[in-house]
């Protein structure tokens, strides 16, 4: 049998509220506990409702109700339909986004190399101080479960757990209910070493596991994988007399079409207080390879919080004037690009 909509939200307040105290849930509670403006007397009738449908269950005479198995799994069941809708809607809508800011982004950098002569990168967006959104765990396999974490961003990583533990569907659900109710919200930094000892407390058999998933969560979180870079106008730096020798010209060009050392360049000047423009001369760069030249960055920002990094590479005796003011002019408009879209 279906419940209807106050059914649903009473068997929701429920689980919430026991999930957060571990004690028996009375009408009282609920009755703050909801939006529903229900008094006592008829929130005990809908609870004697949910208990005879076997959805809740009351563990002692005159005390509160408990969520059953199948009350719990009611409550997971829609949790993961809004959940794995949500999660379709936005991959749909970032696969759109992402190609198109894919092609301006790399227009962008063309257009920069072109307008200053220079070689120019810019970095894909990345959301600074990522938070969690949502965690589900499923099997996949003998000794394998797939977490799938959603972060701040609507960022969607998969990650597989090699455990040597066996897991049910309840075991299942109670874990990912375990760990949405208490880690959602939070970012790696926030996630401490008492709330993990209180999380393997609660989740008994299984806290061996739950190490495991933190740490799928802190990549996820972390994980530069994402971060893209965009460069365009290397054979720039074959114009200058004093870059164009084979050794460091050879260096220059493997820095562009290798790329890492541009991401650490990227992801320093994201984790830098300053998102101004920023100009680094000879032994000043950040990167061991560019040490030679002078490079010029500013961060730019999409969203709130959603940062990339724009950076211009030319000798020492660049044009700075010039420089700085395309790369302002760049920087406000993919301020102002994205912030209006």
């Amino acid at each position: 049998m279906e419940l209807d909509e106050r059914k649903m939200k009473i068997l929701q307040a429920v689980v919430r509220n026991y999930l957060e105290t571990g004690e028996p849930v009375g009408s009282r509670t609920i009755s703050k506990y909801t939006d529903l403006n229900l008094s006592s007397a008829t929130i005990r009738n809908e609870m004697a409702d949910l208990e005879e449908m076997g959805y809740i269950v009351q563990p002692h005479t005159s005390a509160g109700r408990i969520p059953s198995d199948k009350g719990y799994r009611l409550y997971v069941d829609c949790m993961l339909r809004e959940k794995e809708k949500e999660v379709d809607e936005i991959k749909e809508l970032l696969l759109e986004k992402e190609e198109k800011l894919d092609d301006l982004l790399k227009q962008a950098a063309k257009a920069l190399a072109v307008n200053t002569n220079y070689a120019t990168m810019i970095s894909s967006p990345r959301f600074h101080q990522n938070k969690l959104k949502f965690i589900q765990l499923s099997r996949v396999g003998s000794g394998q479960l797939l977490a799938v974490i959603v972060t701040e961003g609507n960022v969607i990583k998969n990650h597989i757990i090699e455990t040597a533990e066996t897991f049910d569907d309840e075991a299942l659900l109670k874990l990912n209910l375990l760990m949405n109710t208490n880690l959602t919200g939070l970012s790696v930094e926030e996630i401490n070493l008492s709330m993990i000892s209180v999380l393997k407390k609660q989740a008994g058999v299984h806290s061996d596991i739950i190490g495991n998933v933190l740490d799928a969560v802190a990549e996820a979180i972390r994980s530069d994988d994402d971060l893209e870079i965009y460069t365009s106008g290397a054979n720039n730096i074959l114009k200058y007399p004093e870059l164009a020798d084979r050794e460091r010209a050879g260096e220059l060009i493997h820095t562009f079409e290798e790329k890492q050392p541009l991401t650490e360049l990227a992801l320093g000047s994201l984790a830098s207080e300053n998102t101004g423009i920023r100009v680094y001369i000879g032994d000043e760069a950040p990167v061991e390879s560019l040490r030679d030249c002078s490079v010029v960055t500013a961060t730019y920002e999409i969203e709130d919080g959603i940062k990339g990094t724009i950076g211009i590479v030319g000798p020492k005796r660049m044009d700075y004037d010039r420089v700085v003011g395309t790369l302002k002019q760049l920087k406000n408009q993919l301020d102002d690009l994205y912030s209006k879209g």
